[in-house]
């Protein structure tokens, strides 16, 4: 099996996260042309995440990638928490944090920027809208490269 993308590694890993009483929460992939770097995070809707958590899990995802030959060549694994940046991945986790501060890069420019800091202000099945510099800005989940939550201190 050759899955070079993020939905069949999350197919695979999430029910090995889930054999933890953990959720996945996302998957990013980076290649470059020196290394492969697939992080996998993973979330607890009652308590916090535990490094004997991401140590535990990241064994058994080592063996399933390997096993499926997943990833060509070799690659570093990351499994870790979200933090309180967490990294917004789908729909449900941009409507989960309806008013607070977020960050996204777009892909292409968009409004003359690429870059929004601003007060998420909605978030539909296609778009979100930001509240930044008294202008409200509608941005499309394709366009966004990504996106994660700043927290105020």
């Amino acid at each position: 099996m050759k899955v070079a993308d993020s939905q069949g590694i999350s197919e695979l890993c999430r029910p090995v996260i889930e054999s933890f009483d953990c959720e996945l929460w996302g998957i990013d992939f980076k290649l470059s042309s020196r290394t492969r770097l697939l992080r996998v995070y993973i979330d607890k809707s009652e308590k916090s995440i535990e490094i004997e958590d991401c140590e535990q899990i990241s064994k058994q995802i080592s063996s399933v990638l390997d096993v499926e030959d997943v990833i060509q060549g070799e690659y570093v694994l990351e499994v870790s928490s979200p933090g309180i940046d967490r990294p917004l991945f789908s729909s449900e986790h941009f409507r989960k944090y309806v008013g607070s501060r977020v960050f996204c890069k777009l892909r292409i420019p968009k409004y003359g920027r690429r870059k929004f800091n601003g007060i998420l202000s909605g978030a539909g099945e296609s778009d979100i809208e930001i509240e930044m510099d008294d202008e409200s800005y509608s941005l499309s989940y394709i366009e966004i490269e990504n996106a994660n939550l700043i927290y105020d201190y």
